[in-house]
């Protein structure tokens, strides 16, 4: 039997151990540092590692800039699978936050031209970050249990707007530098102690967007524990935490959501791609539960229907 190969970009955020696991490969982003150019995962480096000296250059103030994965590097990575006679499935995070699903939709169809045997499905997750890996992750908990990449796929699309995630900024600079707030709002809420919640909204494509605001960092973590227990399936589900060099404060957060009967919680540092965005003291949670789009405007709403996967 074909079981079926996984791909991820290192966005999906996902340990060290459930990659070796689950036999996963990954894809990396790659960023410049100061004009240097670094991958964001690297096999053989443990990422806590890569992330540690990462966020610090990010504080103390480094030029960094983050490129999406070419269509050359998501076939080099997979060629290898398909010449082996293997389907593949290759996860990406939400097309809304970066270019990546494209260029893998593009590489797909050359592929499926030079192996036509083999089967290439690409996941837009609609999430970012464990919101994506997740996802992974339970797919290859089917596959392992004998699903096929078929009824994986079939999955994914009743599925993938489950995947819940809210974040926590610590520096709305960060936020200011992306373009996703103003000077103005990014120094008064400085001024004020203002902390955004952002989340993957139930759009297609699916984009972080502002839910609300707290005022301090004890209320925000706070607000996170509260749209776990408002929106979770089962408290006792796979949970991730992820921290951008912040540990203490997904700790915190992490006894938060044990006191609502929360179990088996992941915590990890947050992948560098997004994190540049949301800068270090972000903390993110990830877990499954209401669908996104049952709760989305209707401009929302409109492309809902829409599948997560792409087969060409």
């Amino acid at each position: 039997m074909n079981t079926f190969d996984i791909f991820v970009d290192s966005g999906t955020n996902i340990p060290d151990e459930l990659i070796k696991k689950h036999n996963i490969g990954v894809i990396p982003y790659s960023c410049t540092v100061n004009g240097e150019e670094r991958l964001c995962y690297e096999k053989d480096t443990a990422f806590v590692q890569t992330a540690k000296k990462y966020y610090e250059d990010l504080r103390q103030g480094a030029d960094i800039k983050t490129s999406l994965i070419g269509m050359a590097r998501v076939m080099d990575y997979v060629t290898p699978s398909l010449q082996a006679g293997r389907d593949v499935m290759i996860f990406t995070i939400s097309s809304g936050i970066s270019g990546t699903y494209n260029q893998a939709v593009n590489a797909q169809k050359e592929l499926e031209k030079q192996f036509p045997n083999c089967k290439v499905y690409v996941i837009d997750t609609a999430n970012a970050s464990m919101g994506s890996g997740l996802q992974a992750l339970k797919v290859a908990d089917l596959r392992d249990m004998g699903e096929s990449i078929e009824a994986c796929v079939k999955w994914l699309e009743l599925n993938s707007y489950k995947f819940n995630s809210y974040a926590t900024v610590a520096d709305l600079k960060y936020l200011r530098k992306g373009g996703r707030i103003s000077t103005t709002l990014a120094i008064a809420g400085t001024i004020l102690n203002i902390k955004p919640i952002l989340r993957a909204d139930g759009a297609t494509p699916a984009k972080l967007s502002f839910f609300s605001k707290e005022r301090g960092r004890k209320k925000a973590l706070l607000a996170l524990a509260n749209e776990f227990s408002s929106n979770v399936e089962n408290p006792e589900s796979l949970i991730a935490i992820c921290h951008a060099d912040c540990e203490d404060d997904a700790n915190e957060l992490a006894a938060m959501l044990k006191e609502r009967g929360a179990k088996d919680i992941i915590i990890e540092y947050y992948d560098l791609c997004t994190g540049t965005h949301v800068g270090p003291g972000t903390v993110a949670l990830f877990f499954y539960g209401k669908d996104r789009r049952a709760a989305a405007p209707m401009a929302e709403k409109s492309h809902a229907g829409k599948t997560a996967a792409h087969k060409a």
